[in-house]
């Protein structure tokens, strides 16, 4: 058992610190690499199941949830052009129509059909930190996608109590609990907004600008696991937790700029690979002999590639058809969803093992390609000008 651990332990350390390398050397992104690794690994028997390595592995997810939070600009979007929003909403839609519609033709399994639609914005913040925040299509991504993903969330701590105890009066309190929630925390937002326009001292108290403590550090960790904590007391869906908290550190310490990075640095250098890992780990090499596991995966990545390409035609008047396929293509990788929705669906008996597998390779599938075709279509981008 030790010598397990101690494979383990040494195993992740050579991976978390070689995988830019290896990401290099294939010109890969990142994420994908590590995931790929992560599999290749576990099925050479040098990673394999350990409670801890799936707690921190977890705690990852949540960080990457956590800094997508982050990434976003609560002022710009609640400033942006009703255009704007009234074609991310309309984005939304069509390719929630497309993906649905494209199930039933193929007559995909359910659970499928339910995650095709879903939206996930941690690898955007991946893709902030490669290509800049500044871009435009990032940004307009994060308007189309914050919305997306809260929409997702929900329908995600639905989906896990209506697949858990059925619909009934949990299943009505659990939904009581997400909305009064989501009104707590508007609420809670609109009184911290005036009480520090009306004291702005308390931003330097709570986040001093010369600490040799790391406050501010200390601060949004706090802030990560109180509303960890909460979202585990009302049994809702944790990634919503962390996902707000990112959200309230942008919306109230934006300026501090130097936080951003500290925090980004943490999650992207060590917890945020760990998690990738894991997915890898997670998936059975073997199962890709299984009949119907790779073409399956393929017509998932394919659909739900294609409707969130055909969806963004309504964004093509906003900043032209290369921007809005990179911003199709930037919200085809809802991996952290995809997994959450499978494994749910595989441990109440709702989802076999042969979807279970196709969903999760349509998962990885999804961020190799879109991530490839991002690159390709950014260095031309930036060639031109």
């Amino acid at each position: 058992m030790i010598h397990t651990n101690i494979t383990l332990i040494l195993t992740l350390s050579l991976l978390i610190w070689g995988s830019p390398f290896v990401s290099k050397i294939l010109r890969i992104p990142t994420p994908p690499v590590e995931i790929i690794l992560g599999s290749i690994f576990a099925y050479i028997g040098f990673v394999g199941h350990n409670e801890y390595f799936d707690l921190i592995a977890e705690v990852g997810f949540l960080y990457l949830m956590f800094l997508a939070g982050m990434e976003v600009d609560l002022k710009q979007i609640t400033k942006s052009p009703k255009i704007v929003i009234q074609k991310s909403m309309l984005f939304l839609g069509l390719m929630a129509v497309f993906s649905i519609t494209s199930g039933l033709v193929f007559h995909l399994n359910t659970i499928t059909i339910i995650s095709m639609p879903l939206i996930s914005i941690g690898i955007l913040a991946s893709l902030s930190k490669t290509y800049g925040k500044e871009e435009s299509w990032i940004r307009l991504a994060f308007i189309a996608g914050v919305l997306g993903e809260i929409i997702s969330i929900a329908v995600l701590t639905l989906f896990d109590a209506a697949s858990t105890t059925g619909v009934n009066l949990t299943l009505i309190t659990k939904i009581g609990y997400l909305v009064l929630f989501i009104a707590s925390v508007y609420l809670l937002y609109r009184l911290l907004h005036l009480l520090f326009w009306w004291f702005p001292e308390l931003k330097n108290t709570l986040v001093p600008k010369f600490d040799t403590s790391d406050q501010d550090i200390r601060l949004a960790m706090a802030l990560f696991f109180i509303l960890i904590a909460v979202m585990l007391s009302l049994e809702l869906e944790l990634a919503l937790g962390s996902f707000i908290a990112g959200v309230a550190i942008s919306a109230f310490f934006h300026h501090e700029k130097k936080l951003e990075e500290k925090m980004s640095s943490l999650g992207f250098g060590f917890l945020v690979p760990l998690f990738f890992i894991h997915v890898g780990a997670s998936f059975d090499l073997k199962s890709l002999a299984v009949e119907g596991v790779v073409t399956g995966a393929l017509l998932i990545t394919f659909l739900m590639i294609l409707s969130r390409i055909l969806a963004a035609v309504i964004l093509k008047g906003i900043s032209g058809s290369r921007d809005a396929l990179l911003i199709a293509l930037s919200l085809s990788m809802p991996l952290t969803l995809l997994v959450a929705v499978a494994t749910i669906g595989y441990e109440t008996k709702l989802l076999d093992l042969l979807s279970y597998y196709q969903l999760i390779l349509a998962s990885i599938f999804e961020i190799l390609i879109s991530m490839i075709i991002i690159k390709i279509l950014h260095s031309k981008k930036k060639k031109e000008v």
